[in-house]
């Protein structure tokens, strides 16, 4: 029997960003040929946008013909990585029957968390067992070199609106430092642990992997390794908003800029409410503690409409903590959202203080 750690790399849609990862198990005496992941969902189950809303989405588990999965990926111009793993025969078949019993339909759905319960988490462990928990001895106290927030950057970086999305919706509990063994969620980061691992026994250590392979070459551009500095990006956007709005307010006098701050303080106070909710009232354990209220605040709906100076000075006081907790090391990684949101609160209570003088 060979056991195959797969790892593929990232594709384009939004789900694809982060790669993913399988056990290929081939074994001539039964014919088994398949591929077992933990990464399927489907949009047909019951309630899914509900479920994914409130973190309560089930992912399942499943195997398929190895070459059918393999053409998907090569379909979708991603990455195949095989690495043929040194067990013996009793890990071989522990590690398959688990993969067997998984798969089962009274088995195989699962309480799905990006960070602490996904496909390749599954897999590790799936590994780990077959290991009699060799890999979580050796990576749980190691510390990662990059915490969830780096990995979830660096990952998304290409994706202008699903990385400005992340970093406005995720917390501080993701910014904490993480050990090597939590790190392994992400799979190209467990490929990696495991072409170095090495094993021991009473005939001394060896390496767990006996073949690392490339079974198809993506042509796509691989993500950056580390996280890249892009709140410049988002302090341009945010600056070609309030020019356009200038403008806007120039061009077509019926237009008053006390009506477009009116407009993005109801939008900001809005979403300032969809951050509240997944904080206090979802499962989303990574939206906690976030900071970004300071920016996105939905107290707005309730002070504007008859105090705009009050909430004038409101803006400029939250804002400019927002600011300060941007560049404070240590604490939650917001530089991004507050180089978006930051400008447009500040010209907002701008004209909020000039239309109460008035």
């Amino acid at each position: 029997m060979e056991i195959w750690l797969v790892t593929y790399g990232p594709g384009e849609v939004s789900w694809q960003r982060f790669g993913h990862n399988a056990i290929w198990v081939r074994d001539e005496a039964t014919g088994l040929d398949h591929v077992f992941n933990f990464g399927f969902f489907d949009f047909e189950q019951e309630a899914f946008y509900r479920r994914f809303l409130q973190g309560k989405l089930l992912y399942f588990s499943a195997a398929q013909p190895a070459q059918q999965e393999f053409s998907q990926y090569i379909n979708e111009n991603r990455s195949i990585r095989a690495q043929r793993l040194i067990l013996s025969e009793d890990q071989s078949l522990k590690l398959a029957e688990y993969l067997l019993v998984e798969i089962r339909p009274e088995n195989r759905d699962y309480l799905y968390d990006y960070f602490t319960n996904n496909c390749s988490t599954r897999i590790r462990d799936a590994l780990d067992l077959a290991l009699d928990g060799a890999l979580s001895g050796a990576f749980s106290d190691q510390a990662a070199q990059q915490n969830w927030r780096d990995h979830t950057r660096r990952l998304t970086a290409a994706d202008f609106w699903l990385y400005l999305g992340l970093e406005l919706g995720l917390g501080s509990p993701i910014d904490h430092g993480i050990s090597r063994w939590e790190e392994f969620f992400i799979p190209s980061e467990l490929a990696a642990a495991v072409a170095d691992f090495e094993i021991g026994g009473r005939a001394g250590r060896r390496a767990l992997v006996a073949e690392d392979v490339m079974l198809y070459e993506s042509s796509l551009e691989p993500p950056p390794l580390k996280p890249v500095a892009w709140w410049p990006r988002y302090l341009l956007l945010s600056s070609l908003v309030l020019g356009v709005a200038w403008l806007i307010c120039r061009l077509l006098p019926a237009v008053s800029a006390f009506g477009l701050v009116r407009g993005w303080l109801l939008l900001s106070a809005l979403a300032g409410g969809i951050l509240v909710y997944f904080w206090f009232f979802t499962d989303h354990l990574a939206a906690r503690n976030n900071l970004n209220l300071l920016l996105l605040n939905p107290l707005w709906l309730f002070v504007f409409w008859n105090q705009p100076r009050l909430v004038a000075w409101l803006l400029m006081a939250t804002s400019g903590l927002a600011g300060i907790a941007a560049l404070i090391p240590g604490g939650q990684y917001n530089l991004d959202a507050a180089a978006m949101i930051l400008p447009l609160n500040i010209a907002a209570a701008l004209v909020l203080l000039k239309t109460g003088r008035d």
